[in-house]
C-alpha cells in the first residue's frame, strides 16, 4: 500500500461514514498534512456546486471545508440524484448525463472504473493524503460485479480500510462480523481496523466484546466513537433532523417535508438563531401554528406538488398565506408558488403540465439544460418590512433548470447580476429564491424573524447568529477532538503509512 489514502467503509448505510471522514480529515490537517475528501459515486439529493459551476455531493463539499480546501469535483465524480424510486439524474464530472434506471445504470457502471481512477490520480497527487468514503456496504454481494465506490474503489487506490459499524442501530458485532465474513481473502485483506460508532454509555461494558470480534475476525478495533449530536450537514435524507425540534422559540417555522426534498441544510442556519424553533412538516396538521411556512427544493417539483395536493397541504399553505402569514420558497418549493408549472421534454416529470398554487403571479418551464452556478443575490428595491435589507449581499448558488416569467404582479426584492431572481407578492407575505444558502449567513432570517416577533408584539431584538461559516467550524473542530480522543490515531497514522 502506497501511503496516500486511507479508505472508511461502513456495515450499511447512515453509520456515519461521512462524520467519521470529516473529523479524519480535520485531524491530519492539524496535524500538518495536506489532505484532500473523495468520494467515487454518491447518491444525494443534497447537492452542493462548486466555483466552476460543477454539481457534488454536499457531503464532500463539507468534508473539504474540514480539509481546508475550495470544493472540487475530483472529490465526487459521479452523484445520482433520485427522481422517483426506480430512476436518478446521473451526473459525471459535475455536469448531467440523463436520466437511468436503477438497471441502465448498473449496466452503464462499468464504463465509469477508468474514469473515476483518473479523476482520482489527479487529486492524490496533490497531497500528502487523500480520506476516502465508501458507500452503502462492501457486504452487498449481488452488487460485487459492478462495485466503483466500495472495494473496487479501495483495489484501485491501493487504500487501507476502516470498517464502521452503528451499535446505536443495535447488533453491530453481527453486523461487523457478517461483513468481513462475506469478503473475499484479497477484500478481507485490506481491512487493516475496525471502529464502532455512536455509542452511549461506558465503554468498559463493551470490552469483552470487542475481544470476542477481534479474535473473530482477527482485525483490530481502533476505537469507538461516542454518540456526538453533529451539526454537520447530513449526506441526503437519511437525516434524523426531520424527526426533531432544535427547541422552543417565539418564531416557529415548518418546513415541509417533501417526497424529493433536496438541499435541505438550507435551512440548518435557523437552528443556531435564539428563539427560532424549526421543524420539518409532513401533513396538513403540523403545519398549524406556525408563524412562517418554507417550501424547501426537490429533485422532482411536479410529482411533489401533487403529493401536496393528495396530502391536503396545498390548502393549508394557501389559507395560511391568505390569512396574512408568512410563506418562503427555495428552488423546486419557490416554482410550487406560481401559477402554472410545465415540463414538456420531462425533464422532471412524466407530468406535461400542472397548476401550481397560485401565490405568486409567476409560470415556470422546465428546461433541457440545468442552471448550475455560485452566484451572489443583492436585494433591491425591497420596500415594506424587508426595505432594511437593500443593498444587502447574499451568497449561495444555483441548481435548476426552471425558466420564469414573471407577470405583473410580482414584485422583484432579489436580483443576481442584475437579474430578477427572486419575486414576492404585492403583500410581501410571499416570496421566493432560486438562491440555496440564503440563510447562511443569517441576515436575512435574521431580519425575518424580526419581522415575525413585530407582528406578534414581541419587544427585544434577538442577539446576531453565527454564521454557518463560523459555525461548521467550530463543529469540526469539536468533532475532531472527539474522534482524535476514541480512536487510536497512532495505529491509524501506521496504517496510512502501508506498516503492518
Amino acid at each position: 500500500m502506497r501511503g496516500k489514502s486511507i479508505m472508511l467503509q461502513g456495515t450499511g448505510s447512515s453509520v456515519g461514514k461521512s462524520v467519521l471522514c470529516a473529523a479524519l480529515l480535520r485531524i491530519l490537517k492539524q496535524d500538518g498534512l495536506r489532505v484532500a475528501p473523495f468520494k467515487a459515486q454518491n447518491m444525494a439529493l443534497n447537492s452542493f456546486v462548486t466555483k466552476d459551476g460543477a454539481e457534488i455531493g454536499r457531503a464532500q463539499a463539507m468534508q473539504a471545508q474540514a480539509a481546508g480546501l475550495e470544493p472540487d469535483v475530483r472529490m465526487n465524480p459521479v452523484l445520482l440524484k433520485p427522481t422517483s424510486d426506480r430512476r436518478s439524474q446521473v451526473i459525471v464530472d459535475g455536469r448531467p448525463i440523463g436520466n437511468m434506471t436503477a438497471m441502465e445504470y448498473h449496466e452503464y457502471k462499468p464504463q465509469l472504473r477508468r474514469r473515476i481512477r483518473e479523476t482520482y490520480d489527479r487529486l492524490e497527487a496533490g497531497v500528502d493524503c487523500v480520506v476516502i468514503e465508501g458507500a452503502g456496504s462492501p457486504a452487498e454481494i449481488n452488487l460485487r460485479d459492478g462495485d466503483i465506490v466500495n472495494m473496487s474503489m479501495a483495489e484501485a487506490a491501493d487504500a487501507p480500510v476502516l470498517l464502521v459499524g452503528d451499535i446505536n442501530l443495535g447488533g453491530v458485532f453481527a453486523s461487523l462480523l457478517g461483513t468481513v465474513m462475506l469478503l473475499t481473502d484479497e477484500e478481507r485483506a485490506r481491512v487493516r481496523g475496525v471502529i464502532i460508532n455512536k455509542f452511549r454509555g461506558d465503554v468498559k461494558i463493551l470490552e469483552p466484546g470487542l475481544r470476542m470480534l477481534e479474535e473473530r475476525i482477527h482485525i483490530p478495533v481502533l476505537g469507538v466513537v461516542p454518540w456526538m449530536d453533529v451539526e454537520l450537514e447530513d449526506e441526503d435524507s437519511v437525516t434524523e433532523r426531520f424527526h426533531s425540534v432544535r427547541r422552543e422559540g417565539d418564531v416557529n417555522v415548518a418546513v415541509v417535508r417533501l417526497p424529493h426534498i433536496s438541499n435541505f441544510t438550507d435551512f440548518q442556519a435557523l437552528n443556531l438563531m435564539e428563539g427560532v424553533s424549526c421543524r420539518y412538516a409532513e401533513h396538513a396538521g403540523e403545519l398549524a401554528g406556525a408563524d412562517m411556512i418554507i417550501l424547501p427544493g426537490t429533485k422532482n417539483t411536479i410529482e411533489d406538488l401533487l403529493e401536496l395536493r393528495r396530502r391536503g397541504m396545498d390548502a393549508a399553505i394557501v389559507r395560511h398565506a391568505r390569512a396574512g402569514g408568512l410563506v418562503m420558497g427555495v428552488c423546486g418549493g419557490y416554482q410550487m408558488l406560481g401559477t402554472v408549472l410545465r415540463d414538456p421534454m420531462h425533464v422532471e416529470s412524466r407530468v406535461p403540465e400542472v397548476s401550481g398554487l397560485g401565490l405568486l403571479d409567476m409560470e415556470v418551464t422546465f428546461a433541457e439544460e440545468k442552471r448550475t452556478r455560485q452566484a451572489t443575490g443583492c436585494v433591491e428595491d425591497a420596500d415594506g418590512w424587508l426595505q432594511s435589507l437593500n443593498g444587502a449581499l447574499v451568497d449561495g448558488y444555483e441548481i435548476h433548470a426552471g425558466q420564469n416569467r414573471f407577470g405583473a404582479r410580482c414584485v422583484p426584492w432579489m436580483r443576481i447580476g442584475g437579474e430578477v431572481d427572486g419575486v414576492r407578492n404585492a403583500e410581501g407575505n410571499v416570496l421566493g429564491s432560486y438562491l440555496h444558502g440564503l440563510f447562511d449567513d443569517g441576515q436575512l432570517f435574521g431580519r425575518i424573524a424580526a419581522h415575525i416577533r413585530e407582528q406578534k408584539g414581541i419587544q427585544g431584538a434577538a442577539e446576531a447568529p453565527m454564521t454557518m461559516e463560523a459555525f461548521r467550524e467550530r463543529e469540526f473542530d469539536r468533532v475532531a477532538a472527539i474522534v482524535r480522543d476514541s480512536l487510536d490515531m497512532e495505529a491509524i497514522y501506521a496504517i496510512i503509512r502501508g506498516e503492518r
